[in-house]
């Protein structure tokens, strides 16, 4: 007999939206611009032609997987992102394409922490990274509040006797 646990329901913040398609922005107006410096260094001193190919082709690549990461991916990631914390388990559903769903054990939790980087902070949210024996687990974008009580929760639920 096996216990049947219900689907994860709640979801992380819709400002996780905006947070995403900010760092995706910039990320890709990097790569961009160091292939643009390329393109002209090829231009400039004549490298030879199938270099200025390789450079175009990942010009259009990387163009194209920004649409696909700026107006896309950010809206269905917060639409799928789903968790739930019990007394025995923490349970994350995510992906649109490929759904993973997560099940860690309490008994497996070694640590709990919050992190919160300049476009976080700016959206008041908080990303938890909960520590099993072989991995890490990370629930992206919660409200702040909610986050130190999802923290406290987890340490509590986990016996963590020290909360960072």
């Amino acid at each position: 007999m096996y216990l049947k646990i219900e689907a994860p329901q709640r979801s992380i913040s819709k400002e996780a939206v905006k947070v995403w398609r900010i760092t995706e922005t910039l990320e890709n107006a990097g790569i961009l611009a160091v292939l643009g410096i390329l393109y002209y260094l090829h231009m400039r001193f004549e490298w030879k032609e199938w270099i200025g190919w390789i450079i175009l082709g990942l010009l259009i690549l990387t163009v194209l997987n920004a649409i696909w990461e700026i107006l896309f991916e950010p809206t269905l990631k917060q639409k799928y992102w789903r968790y739930d914390v019990d007394e025995e388990f923490i349970q994350l559903k995510h992906g649109a394409l490929k759904e993973v769903n997560e099940l860690i054990p309490m008994t497996k939790v070694q640590s709990v922490e919050l992190n919160q980087g300049p476009f976080l902070r700016k959206y008041g949210l908080y990303s938890i990274q909960i520590g099993t024996m072989g991995t890490e687990h990370a629930i992206p974008a919660i409200p702040e509040k909610e986050a130190f009580e999802l923290r406290d929760q987890i340490a509590h639920y986990a016996k963590i006797k020290e909360v960072e």
